[in-house]
C-alpha cells in the first residue's frame, strides 16, 4: 500500500522539483485551489513525465507500482489533490475538480485517487467515471490504476470490466483483475460473448478468457 499524507506529498514534490520552478500553493481557499488546478498546464507545461532510475526506485519504495502520471502538469495536479486530501472539504473539492474539469483534469483526479488519504471516500466519483463515454477518462480509472480493484464494489467493478471489453481496452491493464474475478463476472462475460456471436461479431481473446471457468 502506498504511503499517504505528507509523506506522499513530499515524494511528489521531489519529483516535480527538477521539472518546474512553479511551487505548489500552501493552503489555498477552495476557489483558489480550483483555479490553480485548472491552470496547471499553463503554469508548468505539458512535458512528458519520464522518471530516471533513482526516481523510479523512490516511487516503488513508496509502494506505488503503477504509473503515477503521463505528464508534468498531470503530476502537478495530482500533488495538489494529495495536499488537499486532509481538508474537511476534500470530497467536495475533488468532485468540483472532476465535474468542472476538462478531459485532462478529470484524468488527473482519477489517477490521484489511490494516493489520497481515506480513498474509500471517493467511490461515488469513481463509479461515475466508469459510466463515461470519453475513453481517456475511462482508461484513467480502469487502466494501470489500483483504485477500482481496491475500493469499488462488485457491481461497479464488474460493469467497468465489461465496459473495458466493449471499448477494446486490454484487460491486462485492469490491475488485480484475477483477484476480483467472480462467478457473476464470468456469467456477465458469457452473456456478452453469446450476444456478440448471435450478432455475427467476433469474440476477443480477453472476452473468451474471462468467460471460461477459473480452475
Amino acid at each position: 500500500m502506498a504511503v499517504q499524507g505528507f509523506t506522499m506529498l513530499a515524494l511528489l514534490r521531489s519529483l516535480l522539483a527538477p521539472r518546474t520552478t512553479v511551487t505548489l500553493p500552501g493552503t489555498p481557499d477552495a476557489s483558489t485551489l480550483l483555479a490553480t488546478f485548472g491552470a496547471a498546464s499553463r503554469k508548468v507545461g505539458r512535458a512528458p513525465l519520464v522518471l530516471d532510475d533513482a526516481e523510479r526506485g523512490c516511487v516503488r519504495a513508496a509502494g506505488v507500482e503503477w504509473p503515477l502520471a503521463r505528464r508534468v502538469d498531470e503530476l502537478w495536479r495530482i500533488a495538489l489533490l494529495v495536499g488537499a486530501a486532509e481538508r474537511d472539504d476534500a470530497e467536495r473539492l475533488l468532485s468540483d475538480c472532476y465535474r468542472g474539469g476538462d478531459t485532462d483534469e478529470r484524468c488527473a483526479v482519477l489517477r490521484a485517487l489511490p494516493l489520497l488519504t481515506r480513498p474509500e471516500r471517493f467511490t461515488a466519483l469513481a463509479a461515475d467515471a466508469c459510466r463515461t463515454s470519453v475513453q481517456p477518462i475511462f482508461e484513467a480509472l480502469a487502466c494501470d490504476n489500483p483504485y477500482p480493484a481496491r475500493h469499488l464494489d462488485a457491481l461497479h467493478f464488474d460493469q467497468m470490466v465489461l465496459k473495458a471489453l466493449f471499448l477494446a481496452v486490454p484487460l491486462a491493464r485492469v490491475l488485480d483483475l484475477e483477484q476480483r474475478r467472480t462467478p457473476e463476472l464470468r456469467r456477465m462475460a458469457q452473456d456478452y460473448a453469446r450476444e456478440r456471436r448471435a450478432a455475427g461479431r467476433s469474440v476477443s481473446a480477453d472476452l473468451a478468457a474471462l468467460a471460461v471457468e477459473t480452475p
